[in-house]
């Protein structure tokens, strides 16, 4: 069935996909960017079923603007997907203040913001879906990503939460957890670099950043396959609640999960213990 489909970040990599094969699907799409002209070039030209927005996640304006264009376009808003995001790499000393602001503005408060935007479309129709792409590394903290994984374990938590907000209102939301995929976000537009420097850290992130460039569209996910693995989603009555997306994030997801169940065994031995000595000396 065809449905409006709402997507940030489609001036390029996973959301010209998204985009792409959206309307290849027949659905109705609101493609965005904060550059339209753009946007509306990659994805070839003006069509009936494509409107595109002008939309910088950090604007609650330009977020409010694009659901009601939306809306004055199609009727309706079915799915928004949270695409949207940007990663400011390095360790943690090295990244300014400043920095890690930026990148919770828009990996975090950005999609908060699109969404806040879109809700009351969903609410009013009892019906919808928000999706949000985080990341494996919103699972599974790794070495020189700490401005990134904070970010996205944010907005894991921030979903998980969502979920429940929501449920009363049909509206459905999916988290979406990719591993590595050839989707642009190392490209130097989409990745920003450590702006401080402290000698302590300086040959490592060296060697990092080497090879972060070298991985750069040598990542082992299509993002098209992705695209369309969200647009079955879309379709699913019950809608998947999270989709761990490719064989490395599923792999970092068991070893996590194993891990946590280690350590909260360890845990209730601890405590069992801790009680007793409180217990000893009541």
């Amino acid at each position: 069935m065809s449905k409006v489909i709402l997507v940030t970040g489609t001036g390029r990599g996973l959301g010209t996909d998204i985009a792409r094969e959206a309307l290849a699907a027949g659905h109705q799409v609101v493609a965005t960017g904060r550059r339209p002209e753009e946007v509306e070039k990659t994805l070839g030209g003006p069509q009936d079923n494509l409107l595109v927005t002008k939309l910088d996640v950090t604007s609650l304006e330009d977020a409010e603007a694009t659901a009601q264009a939306g809306v004055d376009r199609f009727g309706r808003i079915d799915v928004l997907i949270n695409n949207a995001g940007n990663l400011y790499t390095g360790y943690f000393e090295e990244i300014s203040p400043a920095q890690m602001r930026q990148q919770f503005e828009t990996n975090l408060f950005g999609p908060m913001n699109v969404t806040r935007a879109v809700l009351p479309v969903l609410r009013k129709q009892r019906a919808g879906h928000v999706i949000t792409i985080t990341s494996t590394a919103g699972l599974v903290g790794m070495e020189f990503t700490s401005a990134y994984a904070a970010s996205k374990f944010a907005e894991e938590g921030w979903m998980e939460s969502l979920r429940y907000d929501v449920e009363p209102y049909n509206i459905h939301t999916t988290i979406v957890e990719p591993g590595y995929f050839r989707t642009e976000l190392l490209e130097d537009g989409s990745t920003t670099w450590p702006e401080l420097s402290i000698d302590d850290y300086a040959p490592r992130t060296a060697l990092r950043i080497e090879g972060m460039k070298r991985m750069n569209g040598q990542q082992p996910g299509d993002p098209v396959k992705l695209a369309r693995a969200l647009l079955t989603i879309t379709d699913q009555d019950k809608p998947l609640p999270r989709f761990v997306a490719g064989a490395d994030a599923i792999e970092a997801a068991e070893a996590k999960a194993k891990e946590l169940l280690a350590q909260a065994d360890a845990s209730r031995h601890l405590g069992g213990a801790a009680l007793a000595y409180d217990n000893a000396h009541a």
